[in-house]
């Protein structure tokens, strides 16, 4: 499988940092951000690598030749002219026969690729998009998918949204088919041409490629919490090398195991009203977001686990608890603070509700006190409950965690002996003893 790197950006916004060699050539303990992918690349058997070029692309060129110091193979693609941020994979359409990642040399990451590649084949569409929250959704662009992460819109920064959405933005690390080259509104003679004013035709992967895949059904999400951010100034720069020589960023890598703080909902997250049946009830506790910011920097996954029983007893459809999720993600990501991960058991085991759903009234695996839905993203975020906690300010809580081997916090005013490890009064108290223990 071709990997295409995108390494022709000139960096303009962090040539204080280096304005003598392309951005992929910064170095992060002594090392080129773009040796470091290529490695990560290499040691996942991803050894087939086309390199775009531009601006001081003889030093790439220089520096890594065709690759065989690396154990890989590298074929270059030198845009002697700007041909746009997707222009080059026209040019090479004769090349890429089959899936290829296609890669921002100007980012800092460290993914599992077999994983997202699994996804990729199993979801059988043209792209896979990386996808993962970040701290600060209301100013990014934004994808809104269905229930299997295929894309239904695709938003801009400058377009409307939703009042409540998803925190799911692109983080530029793609598998695409090459048949999207060939569905593409695009004059390929033209590329790289000039018009009568001089202006060169350029290509633009987002808004002329994949943007009108959305609503296709061709284009998916692959949502992971793996480490990926933009050096594309010195503050975010300098941020990610810190994270780099920390451990952070290889440590986010799913190949390895993970901890996680698991947080119930009603009562940690949001204000208690009993049954939460309407939108207008959901409020953050005060300091929720604060504590959720905490964790994000920890390292830990935060992954929300909650009771829904609303569900089952028909008081509440599953479109109407996707949007108060999309609430809690909205007004978190408003104080820069995101979960990694919501599972919701929506099971009731007891009959007798007018509107019920018959199916869902059963005695199921994933209802809090049983540790079903912790189970389920330890299996899919390759979590160590050993390592991790469950916190919340019920009794079910704590036996949910118990049971699946983690550590627990009850949080509340009034502290029972349910066998937690620790108490507190809120969830920002509860943060700070976890982590102080660290």
């Amino acid at each position: 499988m071709k990997t295409v790197i995108m390494a022709g950006g000139k960096g303009t916004r962090i040539s204080s940092i280096a304005s003598d060699i392309p951005k992929p050539m910064i170095k992060i303990d002594g090392v080129p951000v773009l040796e470091h992918e290529i490695r990560m690349l290499k040691d996942q058997g991803f050894t087939d690598l086309i390199i775009t070029v531009s601006h001081l692309g003889s030093v790439i060129m220089d520096y890594f030749g065709d690759g065989s110091k690396f154990d890989v193979s590298i074929e270059y693609f030198n845009e002697t002219v700007p041909l746009g941020n997707a222009g080059a994979l026209f040019k090479l359409r004769d090349r890429l026969t089959e899936d290829f990642l296609l890669l921002n040399a100007d980012a800092i990451f460290d993914v599992d690729f077999r994983r997202m590649l699994d996804f990729h084949k199993s979801h059988d569409g043209l792209v896979t998009l990386f996808t993962h929250p970040n701290s600060h959704p209301y100013d990014s662009g934004l994808l809104l998918a269905d229930d299997n992460g295929a894309v239904r819109k695709w938003l801009t920064k400058e377009d409307d949204r939703p009042l409540y959405y998803k925190n799911r933005v692109n983080a530029g690390l793609h598998i695409i088919n090459p048949k999207v080259l060939d569905m593409a509104a695009v004059d390929v003679e033209k590329i790289g041409t000039e018009d009568a004013q001089g202006k060169v035709f350029k290509v633009d992967l987002d808004r002329q490629l994949l943007k009108p895949l959305a609503g296709t059904g061709k284009m998916f999400c692959y949502d992971s919490p793996e480490y990926v951010k933009d050096m594309g100034t010195p503050e975010r720069f300098y941020a990610v090398q810190e994270d780099f020589l920390s451990g952070k960023i290889r440590g986010k890598n799913l190949k390895n195991r993970q901890k996680a703080v698991f947080l119930d909902r009603d009562g940690t997250i949001n204000q208690y009203v009993g049954f939460l049946r309407n939108i207008s009830d959901f409020e953050l506790i005060d300091g929720v977001a604060e504590a959720v910011r905490k964790i994000n920097a920890s390292g830990y996954l935060c992954i929300v686990v909650t009771n829904q029983p609303v569900i089952a007893r028909g008081e509440v459809t599953a479109e109407e608890l996707k949007e108060i999720h999309n609430k809690m993600e909205t007004l978190l990501g408003m104080e820069g603070a995101y979960i990694d991960g919501l599972y919701y058991c929506p099971h009731h085991p007891h009959k007798g509700y007018e509107g019920e759903v018959p199916e869902l009234k059963i005695d199921c695996d994933c209802r809090k006190p049983k540790p079903g839905m912790l189970f389920k993203a330890a299996e899919e975020f390759h979590i160590d409950l050993g390592r991790s906690w469950m916190i919340g300010d019920g009794e079910n809580d704590v036996k949910a965690g118990k049971n699946a081997g983690c550590k627990t916090c009850l949080i509340g005013e009034h502290q029972e002996d349910f066998g937690q490890d620790l108490s507190a009064v809120n969830l920002l108290q509860a943060v700070g003893e976890i982590l102080r223990q660290e």
